[in-house]
């Protein structure tokens, strides 16, 4: 038995509500917890599981993920991919001396042609990685990897979390695409979703965050409806509280999303900002993301004259962000398609009151209209702007949703309870007679030869 291992042993006289401590290694291919909900999923669920007495080793690749310090038994691996898309030099061509093997080889022809191979690239040498080290986890977590290296044997029973079907994102690109160059560059580039297809449907445990999600990993992946559970995630809510001394600023909207991104709607809502600014000039959006060079809304800002009405904000604290949550006089997410929404939990947490379209799982995280948001069809840049402009002109509406929202919050969706959830299907997927050694796959051939994990136009 490795060193490693003997210390993770060592944890067995603790008790974690009258069961032992898990040992837990928990897959993360992108960690970034500052863009995108799989990072800010691993940093709260590693954290938990820590508090909840579990040792929690986060195995991840480029950009790293962020954990919280201060927590015995939660470290972090590095698994180094390429990093091809890294800034300020994406799409780049390693040297020579960077190739270490033929999955380095791989990754790099796959961003040659077009396609996207993290997905794929991770899971091969993730699970290099668990089978040298046999034997020291109890139970490995995926985080929306769904390669094909992680099927078969990876050293312990295997759980995934899939947050939502990429097969989503891929038919919202292909909508807003617009000439059959970019579709063809789309359908290459969300290749890899025919790979996670064909993984999720061989997975013994699939854990997703909503019931939205749930019936579309069914109706969209193929994965038999007994294997998918629901775990709801949710927000810090230690941070993420109200303040009154932080001072509120007339007009403030405040929204996160990735403004290339078609399905986060911020198109709609910078339409949606003009008519407001219509009956309350002093309304202004301030967006949590990068400003856009170009594309879509960059053009709707040009388009309907709001240039000094629309701030981008990137790259601030936690503590930064919540302030600037609480300063709002309204929250809004005009997500097209959620599969769970992060930003909606996180600004009703705060007592910040919400507009929020019913798209996706949305609804199921923010509540019935008029109780605990203002709900508004998808797509709609009119009812968006009724919305906002119902809720800038009512104080009293204003305190009573953001009151009943973060209520809402406390009752449905914390971290806490996430994490006790997610163990109890750790404690199952343990309990599983092993996998027929017979029905284990050649997951390199596998990788290199399917044609599906090629596919272009």
């Amino acid at each position: 038995m490795t060193a490693e291992a003997s210390r993770a042993r060592s944890r067995r006289d603790l008790v974690v509500n009258g069961e032992l401590p898990l040992t837990i290694a928990l897959l993360t291919y992108k960690g970034n917890p500052f863009c995108g909900g799989q990072g800010v999923y691993v940093r709260h669920l590693s954290r938990e599981l820590a508090r909840l007495g579990h040792r929690v080793e986060v195995i991840g690749s480029q950009p790293y993920p962020v954990l919280d310090e201060g927590y015995d038994g939660l470290s972090l691996t590095e698994l180094p991919s390429l990093d091809l898309y890294r800034q300020p030099d994406p799409f780049r061509t390693p040297g020579r001396d960077e190739y270490r093997d033929w999955v380095d080889a791989l990754e790099v022809a796959t961003m040659w042609t077009g396609g996207f191979p993290e997905p794929l690239t991770f899971s091969l040498r993730a699970r290099r990685h668990l089978r040298a080290r046999r034997g020291e986890f109890d139970v490995v977590h995926d985080n929306q990897t769904l390669g094909y290296g992680l099927l078969g044997d990876v050293g312990a029973p295997l759980v995934t979390t899939i947050h939502h079907p990429i097969t989503v994102d891929r038919q919202l690109e292909l909508d807003a695409a617009e000439g059959w160059k970019r579709r063809c560059s789309v359908r290459r580039w969300y290749a890899f979703t025919r790979m996670q297809k064909r993984v999720a449907r061989r997975l013994p445990s699939v854990l997703t965050v909503s019931g939205t999600s749930r019936q579309e990993i069914v109706d969209h992946l193929g994965v038999r409806r007994d294997r998918v559970h629901v775990v709801h995630i949710g927000a810090d809510t230690d941070l993420f509280s109200p303040d009154p001394s932080v001072p509120v600023v007339p007009g403030r909207i405040v929204t996160t999303s990735s403004a290339d991104v078609p399905l986060k709607g911020l198109v709609y809502l910078v339409e949606a900002l003009a008519k407001v600014r219509t009956e309350h000039p002093g309304a202004h959006l301030v967006v949590v993301g990068k400003r856009p060079t170009g594309g879509p809304v960059a053009q709707a800002v040009e388009r309907y004259g709001v240039e000094g009405a629309v701030e981008f904000v990137k790259g601030i604290s936690d503590a930064e962000l919540v302030d600037l949550v609480r300063s709002a006089e309204v929250a809004c997410v005009p997500s097209l398609y959620e599969g769970f929404s992060l930003p909606a939990a996180e600004a009703m947490a705060t007592g910040t009151p919400l507009v929020a379209t019913t798209g996706g799982a949305i609804p199921e995280v923010a509540g019935p209209d008029g109780e605990t948001c203002l709900a508004v069809p998808p797509g709609d840049a009119g009812a968006l702007a009724a919305g906002l402009s119902r809720l800038l002109g009512d104080p009293g509406l204003r305190a009573r949703l953001g009151a009943a929202g973060r209520e809402r919050v406390l009752k449905h969706f914390t971290w806490a309870r996430a994490a006790e959830g997610t163990v109890a299907h750790y404690r199952e997927a343990m309990a599983r007679p092993s996998s027929d050694p017979a029905a284990r796959t050649a997951t390199e051939a596998v990788a290199v030869s399917d044609p599906e994990s090629r596919a272009t136009c």
